[in-house]
């Protein structure tokens, strides 16, 4: 994968609609944000219309690896 999603905590509200849409790939913390703990679960495309373009606040970005 040439690229890994990453969720800012700073902006997480803990909505978790990303755990909800794409539960392969994202899971709530301890704290109530939401955490990428497995960016091979999902193509990227499916990371990117399921949770980057539904999160209510920006919060999940891609970074190059």
């Amino acid at each position: 994968m040439a690229k890994t999603p990453w969720v800012d905590q700073e902006e997480c509200i803990g909505c978790e609609l990303c755990v909800s849409n794409c539960p392969e790939v994202f899971r709530m913390e301890d704290s109530g944000k939401a955490q990428c703990y497995a960016p091979e679960g999902a193509p990227e495309e499916t990371i990117q219309s399921e949770a980057i373009d539904t999160c209510p606040v920006s919060c999940i970005h891609w970074r190059d690896e």
